[in-house]
């Protein structure tokens, strides 16, 4: 499977699924203008990674900030990952960052997945 790496602006986030060397992260800020665009070869990468994936998979988010565009397609990643058996969430976060822990504590109420979340 080829491994999708985006690399991140002042407005969009560093993307890296790599299934061989079991690396699945998203990081940095999330301003996209058009947060479907951006996001859905993620989504369509994990749906197809979901057909043929490791044993487990370890996705990490380490945002600073999203858009509200963004949230959604969050939720959107999330929903597919839900389907990849053995994954879990690990939710990064600033120690000073509130919102980004709360925002973490939300998502994981809406989805059937273990988060694990840590301070950086």
């Amino acid at each position: 499977m080829e491994t999708l790496n985006r690399q991140g602006t002042a407005n969009t986030p560093k993307v890296i699924l790599d299934k061989a060397n079991g690396i699945f992260e998203i990081s940095g800020r999330s301003l996209p203008e058009d947060a479907p665009a951006f996001y859905g070869p993620v989504v369509d990468w994990i749906k197809s990674y979901a057909v043929d994936s490791n044993d487990t998979t370890n996705f990490t988010f380490k945002l600073e900030y999203f858009n509200t565009g963004s949230s959604k397609m969050i939720l959107d990643i999330l929903t597919a990952l839900q389907k990849v058996a053995g994954t879990r969430v690990f939710w990064c976060f600033h120690d000073d960052e509130e919102d980004m822990e709360e925002a973490g504590q939300e998502f994981a109420e809406l989805v059937n997945i273990p988060f694990q979340f840590e301070v950086y």
